[in-house]
């Protein structure tokens, strides 16, 4: 095993034996499988639910006997993207692990740290028999990333804990207390491919070389959306060429990434093939220019391209007006935590096909009036162009609870470790912790984790060396509860 060497040794043998198998969201019935076989090896009770939920149940320590239970809590799918010239199936494969310095990661794809770090610690906990904790139900979730699904299925009739530990966070010695709730919006905006007729220049135009990453937690970083810089193209085009006519356009794989390549097909009259190489040519300096510090790959291709058919001039306008029109990325910001979004939206994934243009926003807020605010503008904006929308995957925010003896202790326990304290931090990712609350009525939540970077991405990576103190912290924390 290549993380043979690493500590904690057995949170990285789990973690590497999940990364064996392919654990995207939506595909889960495999990892689910081999999740259950390793409660089965160990004696342990679980449960294994239809959606490929899990359950897993640990009796208290002989010195933790008669304390109430604690709930640690993560997520096994994680977000599948990878770079152009990988040629691996990431729905049938399993990752190639990298280390890298002090850093774990996966060759040309994501690395899913996101959130099976936080799995392998908990089947870590659940194998060691020295340790000292009260009794441990472990559960474990499916489809986090792609609306929570496992989440809003999951039967929680027969979990008694009400302190539960999220370990879903991806910044070391940051502990979160509460999250944007959000929703997902799915518009389309109908229009029919036609004969292309004679005449016609056809070019395949495409963004890419950008870093894209998580809608919650990057969307304030200012990278390039591959969608909206492509709308800004389409609607110049629209607007400059006459007869100018789309083909297809396709861009994305989940709602809650940054959009990282879009690629777009679409036809100018002969006469002006020229004028419109050129005129693409400049937004490709425009990007360069404007993403120079925070998405420094971004580049613009164009060449030539064959079709057969392309949607009118009126509808080729309404869709490049419809998506330039659209918002995207910050609207918000908190006033209560220091740089933090409150209310943003994503358009993650576009695709086009014979009847018309379908594009997807993640929308996320800590308040439900500016949530219902940004799906407004969005509805506004496909309705006005004889489009439609509809929602889904809606979840809800996590509020801050001030007086949490239990989060109290983990922050004696990290000042112990550390002699420094631990920051108190929302998220503007969603996390299951809302949800979680709707379910067992009064429970305590928060949600600590290692240090990762880029997550959702191909340049994801772990912090090896925050792993270990992060498991540290965590066993001491469960010695110290009653």
């Amino acid at each position: 095993m290549i993380t043979a060497n690493l500590k904690p040794q057995k949170v990285f043998e789990y973690f590497e034996k999940m990364c064996s198998v392919p654990h995207g969201s939506g595909n889960t019935k495999q990892i689910s499988d081999l999740l259950a076989g390793f409660a089965r090896d160990l004696g342990l009770k679980y449960r294994q639910d239809e959606l490929n939920n899990l359950i897993v149940w640990k009796d208290a320590s002989p010195d933790k006997a008669g304390c109430a239970p604690v709930i640690l809590q993560g997520h096994m799918d994680m977000v599948c993207t990878k770079e152009s010239w990988v040629e691996k199936d990431m729905a049938k494969d399993g990752l190639d692990l990298v280390i890298d310095g002090d850093w774990l990661r996966a060759n040309g794809t994501s690395l899913g740290g996101d959130d099976g770090i936080a799995v392998a610690i908990a089947f870590a906990i659940l194998e060691d028999k020295s340790l000292s904790h009260p009794p441990i139900e472990v559960i474990i979730t499916v489809d986090e990333e792609v609306g929570m699904d496992g989440a809003f299925g999951i039967d929680l009739s027969d979990i008694k804990g009400r302190r539960m530990m999220n370990i879903d966070s991806e910044e070391e010695g940051v502990v979160t207390v509460s999250c944007a709730g959000g929703v997902r919006a799915d518009s389309f905006i109908p229009a029919h491919l036609m004969k292309l007729e004679d005449g016609y220049s056809v070019f395949k135009l495409n963004i890419g070389g950008l870093l894209g990453g998580h809608s919650g937690c990057e969307i304030d970083k200012g990278r390039g959306n591959a969608v909206k810089l492509m709308s800004r193209v389409l609607f110049g085009a629209a607007a400059e060429f006459e007869g100018f006519r789309l083909c297809s356009i396709k861009g994305g794989r989940f709602d809650n990434v940054i959009c990282p390549e879009c690629e777009a097909t679409a036809a100018v009259p002969a006469s002006a093939a020229a004028e419109f190489k050129t005129f693409v040519e400049k937004f490709d300096e425009i990007f360069k220019t404007e993403y120079a510090a925070a998405d420094p790959g971004v580049e613009l291709k164009l060449e030539a391209a064959v079709a057969d058919e392309a949607y009118s001039e009126l509808d080729s306008f309404k869709v490049a007006e419809a998506l330039f029109m659209l918002p995207q990325g910050v609207i918000e910001m908190s006033r209560d935590f220091k740089d933090l979004p409150q209310t943003s939206l994503n358009l993650g994934v576009i695709s086009s096909d014979a009847d018309g243009v379908h594009y997807s926003n993640s929308i996320r807020s800590s308040i439900t009036s500016q949530k219902e605010y940004v799906l407004a503008r969005v509805k506004a904006v496909t309705v006005s162009e004889g489009g439609t929308v509809t929602t889904r995957g809606t979840y809800p925010g996590w509020a801050y609870n001030r007086d949490s003896a239990f989060r109290a202790t983990l922050m004696d326990v990290y000042k112990k470790q550390t002699g420094q304290e631990a920051a108190i931090a929302a998220t503007h990712g969603g996390l299951e912790c809302g949800l979680f609350i709707e379910k067992l009525p009064g429970l305590d939540c928060l949600s600590i984790g290692p240090d990762m970077r880029d997550i959702h991405s191909s340049a994801e990576r772990l912090n090896i060396p925050s792993v270990e103190r992060l498991y540290n912290l965590i066993t001491d924390f469960l010695a110290e509860l009653d």
